[in-house]
């Protein structure tokens, strides 16, 4: 029983690192180790101490709230509740502690807030969005503490246009909470530009695409006086099989347009179209352009007459939307531009930083768990001691080379010397062998009781092994109740070692459940 407490405590140990790494620790790796604004090796490099020339902007995208639209589950079942508030605890600790820690002035999100957002009903998309405020930690502005917080719309939230043409009580209601569709707001020195771009493919002699391209035109004949950036949930057009760089983890997804056959509205796209993309680069004339929907990360440049543009499409913040991978991006906007230069002051620098991997944290817990019960169920009754099994070792070693030195002590002691003189006068040693001591009957080994013949195996441990010859006229139905002990011998250990490990499992369970829980509810009390 001793070395299965020894055991215990080391599984609980082991339990107890696994769980603070993965509710906590992991979610510390961005901000500490493998993430870093861009701009800070620009300061370093030129010997400047203060990062006071540039404004700090975190990017998040596609949190998509699960809802009953997810897995077509009604909207109170508990298999939903679960899921819910897992992803939203893991959105929760990525966002406050891999995210917030880095102290950036301004948050921008890209879209997709809600997984069902036009097809909920008034009362559970006001649930939807109450989660999301605690979620991301929203003020009654809408902001994240004291930090300018700014949105644009995704197809999750107002639908394609086919969609949106139909609900316009969904696009008020968007609006209502956060703000334009279509907006214009300056961080820096850097003019951003966020569209609805659900609707800018939509049927032009529509009010939903006419009133896109009217805020674009406006744009565009306003003088250029700051570099500008691009938003919008879709990406640009990109050819089929286009390359987005080495940190994109699924296949890359081909352009699909689908368009109503009655008023050509769009009822779902993954980018927009080539047309579009080409004007929106022109008139717009970005030196940068962010976007979201996909779920997975893809870098790229496209060529306009402007000159080349990068586009950045963002992966998603959520573990539950298909990648593996997610992240957030980090954005050093200049807060002064001098328009004869062109040095790394003067330009937008972006990092892709990546979340824990919460789906294979999952798993390590799993395999834990089963490591766990085998251990438990398997361990040996003596322990494992490989310090005990090196001594033995050492021991059999020593034993092996001093055997040749006892032997010639024992050869002596079985010999007697006699002195011997020659007739010159010369001594000489005789050895005598002692002749062994005459045994007596009764020193015998051989011990006869009744029908059983007893012997010793060896002289060291008599006791030990003994071979009993059993009569031939005893023995015929010997063996069965042998056999049937040895069965019920087996059945009363294995019912042991089970007991034994409930046993270890309920204390495991009762040193690392409640630090689970604590750490689980401080993340989702906290503010």
């Amino acid at each position: 029983m001793k070395h299965h407490n020894k055991l215990t405590v080391a599984l609980c140990l082991i339990w107890a690192a696994s769980i603070l790494y993965g509710e906590m620790f992991a979610f510390w790796v961005p901000s500490l180790f493998t993430c870093s604004w861009p701009h800070h090796h620009l300061l370093k490099t030129d010997g400047v101490e203060s990062d006071g020339k540039f404004t700090k902007v975190a990017i998040v995208t596609d949190p998509q709230l699960m809802d009953k639209t997810s897995f077509r589950l009604s909207s109170k079942t508990l298999a939903l509740e679960v899921a819910q508030f897992y992803t939203d605890v893991n959105m929760r600790r990525s966002f406050f502690q891999s995210v917030l820690p880095f102290k950036p002035d301004v948050v921008l999100f890209l879209g997709d807030y809600f997984d069902g957002g036009p097809f909920l009903p008034e009362e559970e998309w006001y649930e939807s969005l109450s989660r999301f405020k605690h979620v991301f930690g929203l003020n009654s502005q809408g902001k994240v503490g004291d930090i300018p917080t700014f949105y644009i719309p995704g197809n999750h939230d107002v639908g394609y246009s086919r969609v949106a043409s139909h609900k316009l009580d969904v696009i008020n209601r968007y609006e209502k909470e956060f703000g334009s569709r279509n907006s214009r707001f300056v961080i820096g020195s850097t003019e951003f530009i966020s569209i609805d771009a659900q609707a800018i493919d939509g049927n032009p002699q529509k009010e939903l695409a006419s009133n896109v391209w009217k805020f674009v035109q406006n744009v565009s004949s306003d003088a250029k006086s700051h570099p500008r950036v691009l938003l919008t949930h879709i990406p640009l057009y990109r050819p089929d099989q286009t390359p987005c760089g080495p940190h994109r983890a699924s296949s890359v997804i081909n352009q699909r347009l689908w368009r109503h056959f009655q008023d050509q509205e769009v009822m779902y796209q993954n980018y927009i179209t080539t047309e579009s993309s080409k004007k929106l680069l022109e008139l717009l004339k970005p030196t940068l352009v962010l976007s979201g929907h996909d779920h997975d990360q893809c870098t790229l440049t496209h060529k306009s007459e402007a000159g080349s543009v990068t586009e950045h499409t963002l992966g998603t913040i959520s573990w539950q939307q298909g990648n593996l991978y997610p992240s957030f991006m980090l954005l050093s906007v200049p807060n002064t531009v001098h328009q004869n230069s062109s040095g790394p002051d003067n330009m937008l620098h972006t990092q892709l930083c990546f979340l824990p991997r919460q789906l294979f944290i999952y798993m390590w817990y799993l395999s834990l768990f089963v490591l766990t019960l085998l251990s438990l169920l398997l361990w040996p009754n003596r322990g494992i001691s490989f310090l005990n099994n090196a001594a033995e070792c050492v021991s059999n070693i020593m034993k092996s080379f001093l055997s040749g030195v006892t032997k010639e002590k024992n050869e002596d002691e079985s010999c007697e010397y006699e002195m011997v003189w020659d007739a010159e006068g010369s001594m000489h040693l005789v050895k005598k062998v002692l002749q062994a001591p005459v045994k007596r009957q009764s020193d015998k080994t051989l011990v006869e009781r009744g029908n059983a013949v007893m012997r010793s195996a060896a002289r060291k441990n008599t006791s030990e092994e003994i071979q009993v010859v059993m009569d031939s006229s005893v023995g015929v139905g010997v063996s069965d109740p042998l056999i049937r002990s040895a069965s019920k011998s087996r059945t009363k250990l294995v019912i042991q070692r089970v007991i034994r490990t409930i046993m270890m499992s309920i204390v495991i369970a009762a040193f690392n459940v409640p630090i689970y829980m604590m750490l689980l509810f401080k993340d989702w009390i906290e503010k």
